[in-house]
């Protein structure tokens, strides 16, 4: 697996693609690339047995590697997400392009090995491209069954993942002890604390970044659709269409983030996500413009 699509990738400030051509990113600890764009699965994929929702789903999934998409993040902490990805792969094949990223959530540290078997199986993937300590849930010694499972060639990376600013202290102690390859984090306009500490100590360890809930949860996006607040139109000096590539512009152009990973239950709102990840993309002077914009909304 890995992401096997082409792309321009420039300076660290400004990275282009073009209308056929995603962005990407490097891995630092590989060099290999993926899309800025990826797709979270929380809340989004939960959906039970009901076989409509699933359907709907697997349209979802089409789309998103139609547009050039790359990573999926899941959970066992998200419900029936796994095995509602499972559904939508069988029903689409495992496309080559698939980033396959999940997490480790039990207390349990000696269940490591047990809980990723579980995960591939609803999947239906025979390996992970990258699997994450969840919430820092029994860090330590599913740290140690991942760095060993990674030696083995059963997982490629190893990561930590947190949300909503938490434990962050403790993130910066993990990533400078080494060994760590992807943090996830929370990162939108509107929340930006981890740009002080922890995106320059990524880029310093030589750590990719991705960047959950860049909607907030949806509740941004929804804030300025429903508000009718227009576009700036400045926005269209980096390709800018709607307000959902506004957002993610914003993570993916800063130079320290590798990619964001947008959750939606919509063809039509992933159509919009995915048109983030083309074109031009915001220099550090206009994200300054971008966040003085929306504050003042």
């Amino acid at each position: 697996m890995g992401a096997g699509i082409a792309a321009l990738t420039l300076s660290p400030l400004r990275t282009f693609g073009t209308a056929n051509e995603p962005v990407v990113k490097a891995i630092p600890a590989s060099g290999e690339s993926i899309p800025v764009i990826g797709m979270g699965t929380w809340r989004t994929f939960n959906v039970g047995r009901d076989e409509a929702m699933r359907d709907a789903r697997t349209e979802v999934l089409k789309v998103f590697f139609e547009k050039g998409g790359g990573m999926i993040d899941s959970s066992p902490m998200y419900g029936s997400a796994q095995e509602v990805l499972g559904y939508g792969f069988e029903k689409l094949g495992i496309p080559d392009a698939l980033f396959s990223a999940d997490k480790v959530w039990t207390r349990d540290g000696a269940k490591t090995r047990d809980q990723v078997a579980e995960s591939e199986e609803l999947w239906g993937i025979e390996q992970f491209d990258l699997m994450q300590v969840h919430n820092l849930v029994a860090w330590e010694p599913h740290l140690e069954s991942l760095w060993r499972m990674k030696e083995e060639g059963r997982v490629r990376y190893v990561g930590i993942s947190t949300s909503h600013g938490r434990r962050h202290d403790d993130f910066e102690r993990i990533m400078k002890a080494g060994g760590i390859d992807f943090i996830q984090v929370t990162y939108n306009l509107t929340h930006r604390d981890v740009e002080r500490r922890i995106l320059p100590l990524a880029t310093d360890e030589g750590i990719a970044v991705i960047a959950n809930r860049p909607f907030d949860g949806g509740s941004l996006v929804r804030r300025l659709k429903d508000g009718d607040y227009p576009l700036p139109d400045w926005a269209e000096e980096f390709d800018c269409d709607n307000w959902a590539e506004f957002l993610l512009k914003f993570i993916v152009s800063h130079p320290d983030v590798t990619c964001a990973i947008p959750a939606t239950t919509r063809v039509s709102h992933m159509r919009e996500n995915m048109g983030a990840g083309r074109g031009r993309m915001p220099d550090a002077e206009t994200r300054d413009r971008m966040i003085e914009y929306v504050e003042n909304l």
